[in-house]
């Protein structure tokens, strides 16, 4: 579902690029609004959630998929946690929904779906644990990287119940924005997949902006 933001960039809080195959890890404390913008169109970004508080609690992709009956995320959905309680909720949509099932690159699923020669390349689990590794304050490791959501990536359900990688369908300037419902670790690798068309063979950058 479409909606659009009200907001106004230039008076967010605070307002990060993130190259591809670079990570973000920070805090979006309760009530406040992050916008996830697709700078240059068909960009991937997989990002884990977690109670900043506790982070043992974390986005849970069973129960949030349960509770709103639909595999895909978009405005109006409640992102739940492993403790069935509301993380965020996505408040506006750009792009119209957003892939929970497709799971994130990884040196294995490289060597796995495309050649042996492709393992070495850089992944988003590479970039989650150099994420947790860099910022210690969280007191997280490689035990903590779960499930994710893909924003703006495009995985199909066939009639048979398989997943295929689809070309995207967000473009430049499309955006999700989620507002949090308690204070939220965001951790977001932005993908630098070159191997299938969720970023079009061409990762680009995205930006996070965090309104009060």
């Amino acid at each position: 579902m479409i909606v659009e933001s009200q907001l106004e960039p230039s008076e967010a809080l605070c307002r990060d690029v993130v190259s591809a195959g670079d990570y973000y890890m920070k805090v979006v404390k309760k009530g406040q609004t992050v916008r996830i913008l697709d700078i240059e169109g068909n960009q991937a970004a997989d990002t884990l959630f977690y109670n900043a508080n506790d982070p043992s609690e974390r986005y849970s992709a069973i129960d949030t998929i349960r509770e709103q009956g639909n595999v895909y995320l978009t405005a109006g959905t409640k992102i739940l946690s492993d403790q069935g309680n509301v993380m965020l909720e996505i408040v506006a949509d750009t792009c119209g929904r957003h892939d929970t099932l497709g799971g994130a690159c990884a040196t294995e699923s490289n060597t796995v779906r495309y050649s042996i020669d492709k393992k070495c390349m850089h992944a988003c689990r590479d970039s989650w644990l150099l994420a947790v590794a860099e910022n210690e304050q969280f007191g997280m490791s490689k035990r903590d990287i779960t499930h994710n959501i893909n924003f703006f990536m495009n995985v199909p359900v066939t009639a048979e119940g398989g997943l295929t990688f689809a070309d995207g369908i967000s473009g430049a300037g499309k955006y999700v924005e989620l507002k949090a419902h308690m204070d939220t670790i965001v951790l977001m690798s932005n993908c630098p997949q070159l191997n299938n068309p969720c970023n079009a063979y061409n990762p680009t950058p995205v930006e996070v902006i965090v309104w009060q």
